[in-house]
């Protein structure tokens, strides 16, 4: 394993700037997918099919129209994304590019594409080549060198630590093991939370509601709060499950909440690894 057992009792006490008690962040699911090859679906009968015009026109909605409805709910309350993007979505969707990077956002690599989970590389080199060129990529497309990571389907090998660590990156999302930060085994490379069930897949793989998700955050945040200091809230969003018009008003009814709550750190997934590396 990556990282050894600790339990959240015996640490020593971790505080946010300004002394706010639950960081919160948006994880922002900019993925590109290819035409022929079954990924992420809302009916699976036809996902083997080629084409499968059912299932990637529902996901080709996201980067076409559910992500502008997304951004304009983040903007109204305050909240930069943490954009987790695949190295081919940054080629195929410059225009969301430029918006993010008008707005400041955080951006970590999510691999080369959501049709491919990084795994089956033949050789620590072939896998060291593909994180290069990933975070290569992204890099001269935004101005910023990655400092997160999260794969494809939250994957990695017991290899990419190590080897992100030596492209310069400090943190990865894909062990959603914990409500803190907490280090791993490679030195100076950290993990930071991230939640496979706050998360607006839940609204189709689970057949949540909108008015349950938007439930699920608030409850989330206020077992935290009411926790003690350090928390961190991964609110994790892909824009064509939450940017469809049916569900976007939930997601701007827990915004609304999270940013009229005085103990909430809106920040980004960069913000919450760079602090805990400064403090810990």
């Amino acid at each position: 394993m990556p990282y050894t057992y600790s339990p959240i009792v015996d640490r020593a006490p971790l505080a946010w700037p300004g002394g706010k008690k639950v960081a919160v962040y948006v994880g922002l699911n900019i993925e590109h997918f290819l035409v022929g090859k079954p990924s992420t679906s809302i009916w699976p009968g036809t996902a083997d099919l080629l084409p499968d015009p059912l299932n990637h026109g529902w996901r080709d909605y996201g980067a076409r129209v559910g992500i502008w409805r997304t951004i304009d709910i983040l903007d109204r309350h305050g909240v930069r994304a943490s954009a987790l993007v695949n190295s081919t979505a940054v080629e195929e969707y410059p225009r969301i590019v430029e918006a993010g990077v008008r707005r400041d956002w955080a951006w970590l690599a999510h691999g080369r594409t959501n049709s491919a989970l990084h795994a089956g590389f033949a050789s620590k080199d072939e896998e060291r080549a593909e994180l290069a060129e990933i975070v290569g990529t992204i890099e001269k497309a935004t101005g910023r060198r990655p400092r997160g990571w999260m794969g494809p389907g939250l994957t990695e090998t017991f290899a990419t630590p190590r080897l992100l660590a030596e492209l310069g990156l400090t943190y990865v999302l894909d062990w959603t093991h914990d409500d803190q930060p907490a280090p791993l085994t490679v030195p100076g490379v950290i993990s930071v939370p991230y939640s496979v069930e706050i998360n607006d897949l839940q609204l189709v793989t689970a057949g949540r509601s909108g008015p349950e998700f938007a439930q699920m955050i608030r409850d989330a945040y206020d077992q935290l709060r009411a926790e003690g200091d350090g928390r961190v809230l991964a609110i994790a969003l892909h824009p064509f499950v939450i940017g469809q018009a049916f569900r976007a008003r939930y997601l701007d009814e827990a915004l609304a909440y999270l940013a009229a709550q005085p103990d909430a750190w809106l920040t980004t997934s960069d913000d919450i690894a760079a602090h805990y590396l400064a403090v810990a």
